[in-house]
């Protein structure tokens, strides 16, 4: 895993070259095993290197095809780089080094862009071609791996894996683009193709972009999952299929020239990750697991019963010392507002695993996948609602229970205002962590002038309207393999684990498996057989019953006390005594959000977790 960077502009002087050393310079926690640069007359590319095949320096970066037309930067794993390489040495191909780099630059010498659809991994990378003079940038498909990159009318075009190496270079603006402010409070995250500064833009997951000798950029998308195709076997010939495809991209996961082990909660798809683990390898599994002096949040017991189950070697850590600490360094490592709180046990789980391995196996995906979240099975019982009862009856419904006191009045009048909502708007509404009216009290008067007209669901329903004729199944995963999975999780586990130079491997998210497990029927997946009805199936034949019945835990963190202990002090200098603030937000409205709150009238910790985020983020960006 590692950290890249390149700027090109016609006319390149050596001052400029020394910007590009520093912007991988500010990386170097992405890379901090070697560094390397390359310049010419048009580009300078900077590489920051965490080696974890072929540690020698024939694996280092920049690195040159065989004919040195080709200089590639890259960050990732390419997990079948063996065989390619072994197809590539049959025609005559002669490497220089052991490492899948090499291979990537070989491929595209022969195939351009259509190298593309042969990796499986993840990555991020840039080719520039001296002959040429065109650059190629590419992302893996579901995300892994971050891609930025600024360019402006003058020509001038930037890349990076990280938003702080961009800001490096002389003359790139800092201006706040208000409308990410909208989407940061609704979704948490700042989707792509957008950033909190609006002359930065991200490259989304699964495309490439060309750079052609005049400065034009051409922006493509190569890959999409279908849920067209359906599996033709019965269920349990299908969870055999899908227990052997994800063995096998466990054991490709494994491969690594240095210490390797796995992030492990209880929860069954990281069981299942280190019970692979345990069959595949002939030695120990080092194993790893965050938990909290919160019984309703902890879940060491859970860990380190699966740990003894596979005789792991296990540690642990109690997240507690230094709280205010750990959350004044994430906007550090993301750049940008972020507002997943688990960015606080994933960013202890990799220094914790950091101590003894290189490289964590970890089990993202089988919800996005799967169907695991409960937000599922809630909108599947609002869709229900939606086909089989009157849009007359639900209005009367939501008329009589609106402004009711109970629990199960303001239940009733959720569930009626879903149901008569559109399907994709719904589907937004119930991934939205705040209300439009709450959000435009919050806003300032000008922040909310700055956003008329603009609605965040467009995020959502750009790939919600693509399954148009899809089962409400297909459509729920799909946006959210699209938008929550590479926006949120991924970014989350990226920055977290780079901060502490730890590279993770995710098997459920290599694209075959997702690409099977787009082809079962919905009802395999969730229904009546519970969430994930498959994939428990499938990892029945290697997990007790007892991991795979337990309820899901989900990895959060006790936000709620939180701040009115741990973080109080620092949410009162940082957050609500901040001049800074009222720029962005209305302040009565926030004291009265965070008196509420210390009172015990209401709890707010998500949101104020929010707010803070932006806040350290502000600080450490706008007016750092």
């Amino acid at each position: 895993m590692c950290g890249i960077a390149g700027y090109l502009h016609e006319g390149f002087t050596r001052a400029e070259a020394l910007h590009v050393r520093r912007m991988a310079e500010v990386m170097a926690h992405r890379g901090p095993d070697a560094g390397g640069e390359f310049q010419d007359e048009r580009i300078s590319l900077a590489h920051r290197r965490l080696s974890i095949i072929d540690l020698s320096p024939q694996g280092n970066q920049p690195m040159f095809s065989c004919d040195e037309r080709y200089v590639i930067v890259f960050n990732g794993e390419i997990y079948n780089f063996l065989p390619l390489r072994a197809e590539l040495e049959k025609g005559g191909y002669g490497f220089r080094s052991r490492t899948d780099t090499e291979v990537i630059l070989a491929l595209y010498a022969q195939q351009g862009a259509a190298c593309l659809k042969r990796l499986h991994g993840m990555f991020a990378f840039a080719v520039w071609d001296r002959l040429e003079h065109t650059l190629f940038l590419a992302r893996d498909r579901i995300g892994k791996k971050p891609l930025y990159y600024f360019h402006d009318q003058s020509g001038r075009f930037a890349f990076a894996s990280e938003i702080k190496a961009l800001l490096e270079l002389p003359g790139i603006p800092r201006d706040v683009e208000p409308t990410a402010i909208a989407d940061f409070l609704k979704y948490l995250y700042i989707p792509a193709p957008k950033t909190i500064f609006r002359n930065i833009r991200k490259l989304p997951p699964a495309h490439f972009m060309f750079i052609t000798p005049d400065g034009r950029s051409k922006i493509e998308e190569y890959w999409d999952i279908d849920f067209g195709t359906r599996s033709p076997g019965t269920l349990e010939e299908t969870a055999g299929e899908l227990l052997d495809l994800i063995e096998r991209n466990t054991a490709d996961r494994m491969v690594a020239d240095v210490p390797l082990g796995a992030f492990l909660s209880g929860g069954v798809d990281s069981s299942a990750v280190v019970a692979m683990m345990s069959r595949s390898s002939g030695r120990q599994v080092r194993t790893c697991t965050i938990g909290f002096n919160d019984r309703e949040h902890d879940e060491t017991g859970y860990a380190r019963e699966v740990a003894r189950l596979f005789g792991t070697d296990h540690v642990e850590y109690v997240v507690g010392d230094n709280l205010a600490g750990t959350v004044m360094l994430l906007p550090r490592y993301f750049d940008e507002p972020f507002a997943d709180s688990s960015a606080v046990p994933t960013y202890h789980v990799s220094r914790l695993a950091r101590k003894a391995v290189t490289v964590a196996l970890a089990g993202d995906g089988g919800d996005e996948n799967f169907g695991g979240y409960e937000k599922y099975a809630t909108e599947l019982q609002e869709n229900c609602v939606r086909r089989s009862v009157p849009r007359p009856v639900l209005r009367l419904i939501g008329g009589m229970t609106r402004g009711g006191g109970g629990v199960l009045m303001r239940k009733a009048a959720t569930l009626a205002h879903s149901a008569l909502s559109d399907p994709g708007r719904a589907f937004y509404g119930s991934n939205s962590f705040i209300g439009d009216n709450a959000m435009d009290r919050l806003m300032s008067a000008w922040l909310r002038a700055e956003c008329r007209g603009y609605d965040p669901a467009e995020h959502t329903l750009k790939y919600w309207h693509r399954t148009e004729g899809a089962d409400h199944v297909t459509s729920m995963l799909y946006t959210d393999l699209k938008t929550y999975l590479p926006g949120d999780i991924l970014v989350k586990v990226d920055r977290m684990s780079m901060a502490n130079s730890l590279e993770v491997r995710a098997p459920l998210l290599d694209h075959r498996i997702v690409e099977f497990a787009a082809s079962f029927p919905s009802r395999w997946k969730i229904g009546i057989g519970g969430k994930k009805k498959i994939l428990k199936r499938a990892f029945g034949r290697i997990l007790p019953r007892q991991v795979l019945e337990r309820r899901k835990h989900g990895f959060t963190v006790p936000l709620d006390r939180w701040f009115r202990y741990d973080l109080w002090n620092l949410t009162e200098e940082r957050l609500i005594n901040e001049p800074a603030m009222e720029r962005w937000f209305s302040m009565p409205e926030l004291r009265r959000i965070w008196q509420e709150h210390c009172r015990m009238k209401q709890n707010h910790g998500t949101l104020l977790w929010t707010l803070l985020s932006f806040a350290l983020w502000h600080r450490e960006y706008v007016r750092g």
